[in-house]
């Protein structure tokens, strides 16, 4: 008898469709030795093309009356990640619900890991940059709650991040204080400004202040030390510096120290995250801020209500200017 389309595909179908055993699809599916890499391909083409979830509950992962989320984020070793991923384990647990991590990052093969990941969870949320149109299918069928994407897509909820109200209060502190040069710190792989670089760009524009832009070659704070050491060394020293993020700054930071820069009595430096080391280093860093347990509500709430079936929302958490010792 052949499968009705409405009816959802099971491990025999993808069995079937790819042409194996039972087993077969097992291992390929748990990503389990004993099968070629082109066996393992063909089972997982062929469950992406079905759309087939394997049950977690027929898995024995979970007990029924506990329910799960997946969090996907993009790099435990950059502190904003774990700091999020507190907040959306501490607020789902509230709930009652659990949450499997996923660092995407070090995934060598992130169809598979999606294959993997909704076997095991209820609902997904977190940051899906990394997914593509492709692996995108994979998710089809499944709750989707992305934090901060880049364009919002159909059929997935999601929590954007607006910094800009904050980086026109931003720039109107530093215009106040007598900045009239500043150089933004950006993160990208193309000449051009990115999202956030853009919009400090503008918002400094806006109030008379004369600003560059910089290309750190990642966002952390040995790049961010390396490439305002560069900036610095040049002629004329800028009044304020702005970074990517907060990992950037801090390296700034450092930079400033090394070059016998005052901070800020010679120059501003400002982050953006609201990273708590940022609280912990001196002069204690300005930054614009990321409510982290409002963006964990905002999204927990989404998922568990997409779980319970309600329609697909799009939710806007701002940045708030957090004015400390750097600024």
């Amino acid at each position: 008898m052949s499968r009705r389309e409405d009816a959802p595909a099971t491990i025999l179908d993808v069995a079937a469709a790819a042409g194996v055993s039972r087993q077969t699809v097992t291992r390929a599916m748990n990503d389990m030795p004993g099968i070629s890499a082109q066996t393992r391909q063909r089972v997982l083409d062929a469950a992406r093309d079905l759309r087939y979830r394997p049950s977690r509950f027929g898995r024995g992962l979970v007990k029924s009356d506990h329910r799960m989320l997946g969090l996907v984020i993009d790099d435990l070793t950059n502190p904003y990640y774990p700091e999020l991923a507190s907040a959306v384990v501490g607020n789902a647990a509230r709930h009652g619900w659990n949450v499997l991590l996923v660092d995407t990052v070090h995934a060598t093969d992130t169809s598979a890991l999606l294959v993997e990941l909704r076997g095991q969870v209820d609902a997904v949320l977190g940051y899906l940059s990394q997914v593509g149109p492709d692996e995108e299918q994979l998710l089809d069928g499944m709750p989707v709650v992305e934090i901060d994407p880049h364009v919002v897509r159909a059929g997935w909820a999601s929590v954007s991040l607006d910094p800009a109200p904050a980086a026109r209060e931003l720039a109107a502190h530093l215009a106040a204080a007598g900045v009239r040069r500043a150089v933004v710190v950006d993160v990208a792989d193309r000449p051009e400004p990115g999202r956030r670089a853009g919009m400090l760009l503008s918002a400094l524009a806006e109030v008379g202040v004369d600003a560059g832009l910089v290309q750190a070659p990642l966002a952390t704070a040995e790049a961010g030390l390396e490439t305002v050491g560069a900036v610095l060394a040049a002629e004329p020293t800028p009044d304020a510096i702005i970074a990517f993020n907060d990992l950037v700054a801090l390296g700034a930071l450092m930079a400033c120290r090394r070059a016998g820069v005052d901070v800020p009595g010679q120059v501003r430096v400002v982050g953006i995250d609201g990273l708590s080391a940022g609280n912990w280093v001196a002069p204690r860093l300005t930054t614009l801020a990321v409510d982290m347990a409002e963006v964990a509500a905002q999204a927990v709430e989404l998922a568990l209500g997409l779980v319970g079936g309600d329609p697909v929302e799009h939710r806007t958490v701002e940045h708030r200017l957090v004015l400390r010792e750097s600024a």
